[in-house]
């Protein structure tokens, strides 16, 4: 293990979090900067580049001030993933927001092209869905004609979060992105880990206009002192939020699971170097790709609202003042007394997959307060979790990381339905730290996998409470609901 420490951006979907993480894997700085959220119409959700950039300068300038430890050695970047930037190559300007991961405008675009499903399915090993990115350029370029002839002309770039940071990073002088990003766009074929022309044809997408595609950990790009804080770092390590939280957890053998509460909630399972496909609403994923070319995948289960279903009950319904508030205020009830909330907010995840699901409360009565709604809210996040885990092989535990794993009672609720021990990490930031992890094994703070193994420990382990009878009588009761909710939109 060499000496220094590593900055660690996470561009996540409602602030920047910057971290620096020590040589034994300890984070000992933090700064947070949130950035604005935009709903210009129902179902749709749009970020200013710009201000993602500005947050991100803020985050870091403020992580500066709180440490003195040793000389940083490079920068890890890990960014919400699907979310779709333009920008002008020149002036690094962005001509319109960028359209978020969780944004449903593009359902009736996916419906017209159902008969490539199966196609899309068996190259990228996703579903044609709003949630990924070629959907929406290709919104962008039959609504904004304008705007896309710059695309088609070479002038505006098209990326994730990560290449338009490192863009601004570097002033436009590295155009860049890797494999755990590239295999959410509907663009990469997942089983060699390149841009596929046929995807990009199909989508309308031009294919110079996407990044070059780099390994996840090494030599990647080096930050310009006079864009980026007078800091000349290199850039080490590149990964999508959830990849990132699946190296930060240390799962490295086949088999290992986490899950990531955050803004949505993400399950991953390493399946190795096997691209196993699922027949039962899992997304095929690369997880990362090392310097000597070698793919590692994921099978995974993406929930589109958890976290953001109490952000929801604290600006929304305003119901609670914080999220902080929401364990304390759930854990004066005994039970949610027959109340069930089914967060589709923005449609249905894994592994339903329905654009058209809507956000539905059932069971009420006059005896229902605040606090039901509450439990019933947290309760659903487990229910979600459990969904996916019910496509996936038997699991003996459950890592768990993001900010609402610590949260006790959404733990304690989890392994309540899963029926195995859910086991919280030390540091649950695990989606930075991955970012950290993969930039040091770039630039040798760490020299192996091992290594990084040997940072990792259980700060609290969660047994399931309650028989298992009881708890399948709730998950059916939660099932219900879900079928409920289900086509709403369209109904």
């Amino acid at each position: 293990m060499a000496g220094g420490a590593v900055l660690a951006i996470d561009a996540g979907t409602s602030g920047i979090t910057a971290l620096v993480v020590s040589a034994e894997g300890r984070i000992v700085a933090r700064s947070h900067q949130e950035f604005p959220q935009h709903f210009p119409q129902p179902g749709w959700v749009e970020h200013t580049p710009e201000e993602i950039w500005q947050s991100t300068i803020a985050a870091v300038r403020d992580v500066l001030k709180a440490y003195t430890g040793p000389d940083l050695v490079a920068l890890g970047l890990t960014n919400q993933r699907e979310t779709v930037v333009l920008w002008d190559r020149e002036t690094l300007g962005s001509p319109r927001r960028a359209i978020v991961w969780q944004d449903r405008r593009t359902a009736a675009y996916c419906t017209q092209m159902a008969e490539h499903d199966e196609r899309v399915r068996e190259v990228t090993g996703l579903r044609l869905d709003p949630y990924f990115s070629a959907t929406k350029l290709a919104w962008i370029r039959e609504h904004e004609p304008h705007t896309w002839a710059l695309v088609e002309s070479g002038r505006y770039a098209v990326g994730t979060v990560d290449s338009y940071l490192v863009a601004r990073m570097t002033r436009g002088l590295h155009h860049v992105t890797d494999v755990s990003n590239a295999c959410r766009t509907l663009l990469m074929d997942v089983a060699t880990g390149e841009w596929s022309q046929e995807m990009c044809d199909l989508f309308g997408v031009p294919r110079d206009a996407l990044p070059e595609l780099v390994p996840n950990w090494g030599d990647l790009a080096v930050t310009d002192p006079r864009s980026f804080l007078d800091l000349e770092l290199p850039i080490a390590g590149i990964a999508g939020d959830q990849q990132a939280a699946l190296f930060g957890q240390t799962c490295f053998d086949p088999g290992d699971s986490k899950c990531t509460y955050g803004t949505g909630s993400f399950v991953l399972t390493n399946t190795g170097t096997t691209l196993e496909r699922s027949d039962a609403g899992l997304l095929s994923t690369a997880a990362w790709r090392s310097p000597d070319g070698e793919l590692t995948y994921a099978l995974e289960g993406a929930i589109f609202v958890t976290g953001a279903a109490v952000q929801w009950l604290r600006d929304g319904l305003q119901v609670i003042g914080s999220a902080a508030e929401s364990a304390a205020i759930a854990a004066t009830v005994p039970s949610s007394e027959g109340v069930v909330f089914v967060p589709a907010l923005t449609g249905l995840g894994a592994p339903h997959w329905d654009p058209e699901a809507r956000g539905t409360i059932v069971g009420l009565t006059r005896g229902t307060t605040r606090a039901h709604l509450v439990r019933a809210t947290l309760e659903a996040i487990a229910f979600e979790v459990r969904d996916v885990l019910e496509t996936m092989p038997t699991l003996s535990s459950l890592r768990v990381d993001g900010g609402a794993s610590a949260n006790d009672l959404l733990c304690q609720l989890q392994a309540d339905q899963i029926g195995v021990p859910v086991l919280r990490p030390t540091y649950v930031e695990t989606t930075g730290l991955g970012a950290a992890f993969l930039a040091g094994l770039g630039t040798g703070l760490w020299g192996s996998l091992d290594e990084l193994r040997e940072t990792w420990a259980v700060e609290r382990t969660f047994e399931a409470s309650v028989p298992a009878e009881q708890a399948d009588a709730d998950y059916r009761r939660w099932s219900a609901a879900v079928e409920r909710s289900r086509s709403w939109a369209s109904a």
